[in-house]
């Protein structure tokens, strides 16, 4: 537990923890809060315990209100409230699975489930800002399909990948977010290196001569990528930029999850935590009417004046 640190390998969206120490549940940086809620409960790892969930762009972290330490970052029958409705989350860290149930005590309120929900579906449309992408559809017409807040700050062309005995020659684009290499002859055949998923940059020797060499995280898939540029006078510059990137990222990152809650997620978590309510009048559950409605008035028909 004490490799966990703020500015190196992102774990937070990656690993399934309990009981972690407080400076763990600290947001590293680029990290954002989009809810908090309470009093939730943990219903099956601490049923009858009062909690607060906080939903992050990363990450849940739920904690007993009583005692911070006790951590973790359908209808079922909770401790604290009985037969009711809760939020139920399956997880997997390595060859471990989770279930999760979160029940939400304050009466007919489902807003945690749609908060979670909405996030993870932005979190979940986002993966290109955190993931390495091979092969993916990145480009259009020659030209880079652009992320969000995402800006282009180098374009070298004439860059030879050395993933096969010959190379592949192609274009190499250099943002605020990634790095992005696509071949010439043909675009489908490319690599999207999000900044966070690098451990290193640097200038080794290799069959080709000097290249630039991406290390990947272990998290990311391991890989190591060579690129050889002509003339090699070329490469020492280009290191200088994308090493200067990397710092730069690693400070402020940006991880792509974003939220706006004033407008489709906010109408969908209004339109939810609306409970039907009984009508003696048509004998079915409704919708509860606005103030200085009823029924009777909805039927009859307004005779012209």
């Amino acid at each position: 537990m004490s490799n966990k640190n703020k500015f190196g390998a992102v774990w937070e969206d990656k690993e399934v923890l309990f009981d972690l120490p407080f400076s763990h549940l600290k947001l590293r940086p680029g990290e954002k809060i989009f809810e908090r809620i309470e009093p939730i409960e943990d219903t099956k790892g601490n049923s009858g315990t009062k909690g607060r969930m906080v939903v992050t762009s990363l990450r849940i972290i739920w904690h007993s209100l009583a005692s911070p330490r006790i951590n973790f970052t359908k209808i079922v029958n909770s401790g604290l409230r009985g037969t009711t409705q809760a939020l139920n989350v399956l997880a997997q860290y390595r060859t471990s699975r989770y279930e999760f149930i979160f029940t939400n005590l304050s009466p007919n309120c489902v807003r945690h489930y749609t908060s979670v929900v909405g996030i993870h579906k932005a979190y979940a449309g986002s993966r290109l800002y955190r993931d390495l992408k091979l092969r993916a559809a990145l480009i259009h017409n020659k030209q880079l399909r652009m992320l969000r807040h995402e800006k282009i700050c180098l374009n070298e062309q004439g860059i030879w990948n050395l993933s096969s005995d010959s190379g592949n020659l192609g274009t190499l684009l250099v943002t605020n977010v990634r790095v992005v290499w696509y071949a010439d002859v043909n675009d489908a055949f490319n690599v999207s290196m999000p900044y966070i998923t690098m451990e290193s940059i640097a200038i080794r020797d290799s069959k080709f001569g000097q290249a630039l060499v991406f290390v990947v995280r272990q998290s990311a898939g391991g890989y190591v990528l060579g690129f050889r540029a002509d003339p090699v006078e070329r490469l020492r510059p280009l290191l200088m930029e994308l090493q200067a990137l990397h710092q730069a990222y690693n400070e402020r990152p940006i991880f792509g999850v974003e939220m706006y809650w004033d407008n489709e997620l906010a109408q969908n978590k209004e339109e939810a935590e609306i409970q039907p309510v009984y009508s003696p009048y048509l004998g079915l559950a409704i919708e509860p009417l606005k103030e200085g409605f009823t029924l009777k008035s909805l039927f009859e028909v307004q005779s012209a004046t």
